[in-house]
C-alpha cells in the first residue's frame, strides 16, 4: 500500500497543478447579450443580477472565475425573469461556443475569449387566482398585487411580508405562513397564488432581558430602548426601541430578538444584544476660502462618561485664519448629554459655550450657559427647546457695549433627505423661534430663522440634481443696537452667498459722534440654486446662482440692501461625502469683487 501511494503522488500533484495553472489563465472575454422581445425594463434587470456582466468591467479575470460566473448566472437570470413576471424562460450562456453547464469543474478552459449569454423570455404571466389570508385588519397589499396584473415574483414576497407584518403589528408576533400553493400555467401563461397565515395568539411585551453590557448599567438599557413591557406587542415598536439604542451612537451594534417561547399566558420576552463602542471618539476637519482663509475644527467625545449613555462633548474651532478682512475667530463648547431624560426619546443636556468675534467693524466675547432638551417625534422630526442666559462684552468704532439676556430658544428639524452629506431628493427644514429677556442695555424681543432646502433628480436617479434652498430670519421688538452682535444677520461667503466677502452685506450705523461702521442687520433672506451632475460614479460637476438681502426695519421697506454670486463647481465623492471645489464671483451688488474658492467636505448644502 506505501509504495502505491508514493506512485500516486506525482499524478496527483501534476492534475493540481494543471488545474492551478488552468485556473490562473486570463480569460479575454467579452459577454455580448441578447434578450429577445426587446424589453429595456427586463434587459435592465437582467444586466443587474449577470454576474458575466460584471466581470466585464474589470481588466483582467481567470477562466476560472468567468465560468464560475456563467454557471451562478442561470439561476441568477432566471430569478431576475421571475421578478419580471417571465416564468417559462430559456437561457444559454456559451464561453467559446461551450454550453457553460456542461463544462466540468475540472476542465477550466485555459483561456475564454467569447462569452454569450442569449435569453428568451418568454411570454409574460398574468396573476390568475389569488388568495392570501386570513388578512390582519388594515392590512394594505401591493396594488399590483391582484387577478389580472403582471405576476411579478417580488409581488408575491412583498404581499406576504406586507400580511405578516399587518398580523405583528397588532400583537400577533408569532404570525406564520401555514401554506402555501404556487402554480404557474404555461398553456395560459398564468400564476395562481395561495397563501394560508395562521396568525397564532396575541401577546404582549414581556421583560427584556441585557446581553453584552460592559460599561453600560442594565437599567439604562432598559430607559433609553423604552420597550413598552407588558403592553401589546408591535412590530413598529420593536423597531422604534431598537433605534433608541442605535442612535445614541454608544453600540456598535443594538438588536432586539425575540423568544422562541412564549412566558405563560401570553408574554413574548426580548433580549437586548449590545456590543458596545470605544468609549471615546475625536474628529477634526478642515475648510478653506479664498478669502474668508481658513476654518479648523476639532472635537472629543465621550459616549458613556458615568456608565447611564452621557456624551461629554468638547468642541473648538478657528476660523477666518488669513482673511483678507477681519481677524481670527475661535469658540470653545463643552456639552454633557443624557438620553432618556423624561422620556426615552428626549434628551437633556447642559452647554457652556465661549466665542471670540474679531469682525471687520468690531470684536466681541460671548459665554452662554443653558439646559436643553431635544425630543425625537419621528425619523425624520426633531424638536428642541432650551433656557439659556448669554453674556457678551466687546467694541466697536462706537465704543463699549455689553449685552447680557435670557432666552427661551425653541426650534423643529424636519429632515427627509435621503442622505445628510449628498442628498438627490427630499427636503429639509430647520425652523427656530428664541424670545429673549434683556437687562440694562439689552432690548427685548424675539428671535427666528428659517432654512429649507430641496432636492430633485432628474432623469437617472442621482445623475442630474437640482437642489434649492432658502434662508430667512428676523428680530422683532428691540432696536438695532440694543441687539446683541452676534444675533444680527450678515450676508455673504460660503454659507450665503459665494463669489461675495464672508459677512460683507450688512448695515452701516453711526454710534453718538463716532465713525460709521457696519454691523448686522434684523431682516435677512438668501436664497441658493445649484444643477448637479454625475460626470462619472465618483466626479461631478455643479453650476449655482447665490443671492442675499439684509434690512433694518424689513426686507421691502425700500431701505434693503442686496448681492449676488455665481460659479462653477467641483465634486469628488469618498464614499463618507463628496469634496467640495467651488469657483464663484460677484453678480451683483457693490460688496466685492474678484474670483474666490471654497474647498470643504460635503456639499455646500
Amino acid at each position: 500500500m506505501p509504495a502505491a501511494g508514493m506512485k500516486l503522488l506525482p499524478g496527483a500533484l501534476a492534475v493540481a497543478l494543471g488545474l492551478w495553472l488552468s485556473g490562473a489563465a486570463v480569460a479575454q472575454d467579452r459577454v455580448a447579450l441578447s434578450i429577445a422581445g426587446g424589453d429595456e425594463d427586463l434587459e435592465e434587470a437582467v444586466r443587474a443580477a449577470s454576474r458575466l456582466l460584471a466581470l466585464e468591467e474589470q481588466d483582467a479575470v481567470a477562466a476560472q472565475d468567468v465560468l464560475a460566473a456563467a454557471r451562478a448566472d442561470y439561476g441568477a437570470i432566471l430569478s431576475a425573469l421571475y421578478g419580471q413576471g417571465h416564468y417559462s424562460g430559456v437561457i444559454s450562456i456559451r464561453l467559446d461556443g461551450r454550453e457553460a453547464a456542461e463544462i466540468p469543474a475540472l476542465e477550466v478552459p485555459a483561456t475564454i475569449r467569447n462569452v454569450q449569454v442569449v435569453v428568451d423570455p418568454g411570454p409574460p404571466f398574468r396573476f390568475g387566482r389569488v388568495a392570501l389570508g386570513p388578512q390582519a385588519p388594515e392590512t394594505k397589499l401591493p396594488e399590483g398585487f391582484r387577478p389580472g396584473a403582471t405576476a411579478e415574483s417580488g409581488l408575491v414576497t412583498e404581499a406576504v411580508e406586507l400580511s405578516i407584518r399587518a398580523w405583528r403589528e397588532v400583537g400577533h408576533a408569532k404570525a406564520r405562513i401555514a401554506a402555501e400553493e404556487v402554480v404557474a400555467d404555461h398553456a395560459d401563461a398564468r400564476l395562481d397564488v395561495a397563501v394560508g397565515v395562521a396568525p397564532g395568539p396575541r401577546l404582549r411585551f414581556g421583560p427584556l432581558a441585557i446581553e453584552g453590557e460592559q460599561r453600560m448599567r442594565e437599567q439604562r438599557v432598559r430607559k433609553i430602548a423604552g420597550l413598552p413591557v407588558g403592553e401589546t406587542f408591535s412590530e413598529s415598536e420593536l423597531r422604534r426601541a431598537e433605534t433608541r439604542l442605535r442612535r445614541t451612537g454608544i453600540f456598535a451594534s443594538a438588536n432586539l430578538v425575540e423568544d422562541d417561547a412564549i412566558t405563560a399566558p401570553d408574554l413574548l420576552g426580548i433580549t437586548a444584544q449590545i456590543v458596545e463602542q470605544k468609549p471615546r471618539r475625536y474628529s477634526l476637519g478642515a475648510e478653506v476660502a479664498s478669502l474668508d482663509g481658513v476654518s479648523l475644527t476639532g472635537s472629543w467625545l465621550h459616549r458613556n462618561l458615568l456608565g447611564g449613555g452621557e456624551r461629554l462633548l468638547v468642541e473648538g474651532e478657528i476660523t477666518n485664519i488669513g482673511a483678507g478682512t477681519s481677524g481670527v475667530d475661535y469658540a470653545l463648547g463643552v456639552s454633557l448629554d443624557r438620553p432618556a431624560t423624561l422620556t426615552p426619546d428626549t434628551t437633556a443636556g447642559l452647554v457652556l459655550n465661549y466665542s471670540h468675534l474679531d469682525e471687520v467693524d468690531y470684536f466681541a466675547d460671548t459665554v452662554e450657559f443653558g439646559l436643553t432638551f431635544s425630543h425625537i417625534f419621528s425619523d425624520s422630526l426633531t424638536g428642541k427647546a432650551g433656557l439659556t442666559y448669554s453674556y457678551q462684552d466687546g467694541r466697536d468704532p462706537g465704543g463699549s457695549f455689553t449685552f447680557r439676556n435670557l432666552s427661551l430658544p425653541l426650534g423643529l428639524v424636519w429632515d427627509r433627505r435621503d442622505s445628510k452629506t449628498d442628498a438627490k431628493r427630499g427636503f429639509y427644514i430647520d425652523a427656530t423661534l428664541k424670545p429673549f429677556l434683556g437687562f440694562g442695555t439689552t432690548g427685548s424681543g424675539v428671535r427666528a430663522t428659517l432654512d429649507a432646502r430641496g432636492y430633485r433628480s432628474l432623469g437617472e436617479a442621482g445623475r442630474f440634481v437640482i437642489a434649492a434652498r432658502a434662508q430667512a430670519g428676523g428680530i422683532w421688538g428691540p432696536t438695532l443696537l440694543e441687539t446683541p452682535r452676534d444675533q444680527l444677520f450678515f450676508s455673504g461667503g460660503g454659507g450665503t452667498v459665494r463669489g461675495q466677502p464672508y459677512r460683507s452685506l450688512g448695515i452701516a450705523v453711526t454710534r453718538g459722534f463716532g465713525p460709521e461702521f457696519l454691523i448686522g442687520g434684523q431682516f435677512f433672506a438668501a436664497g441658493s440654486l445649484e444643477l448637479r451632475a454625475k460626470v462619472t460614479d465618483r466626479i461631478g460637476v455643479v453650476g449655482f446662482v447665490d443671492a442675499g438681502t439684509v434690512g433694518l426695519d424689513g426686507l421691502f421697506d425700500g431701505g434693503a440692501e442686496s448681492h449676488a454670486g455665481a460659479g462653477l463647481g467641483l465634486r469628488y465623492d469618498t464614499g463618507i461625502g463628496p469634496i467640495r471645489l467651488d469657483v464663484a464671483a460677484p453678480i451683483s451688488g457693490n460688496t466685492g469683487d474678484g474670483v474666490q474658492v471654497y474647498i470643504g467636505l460635503g456639499q455646500a448644502f
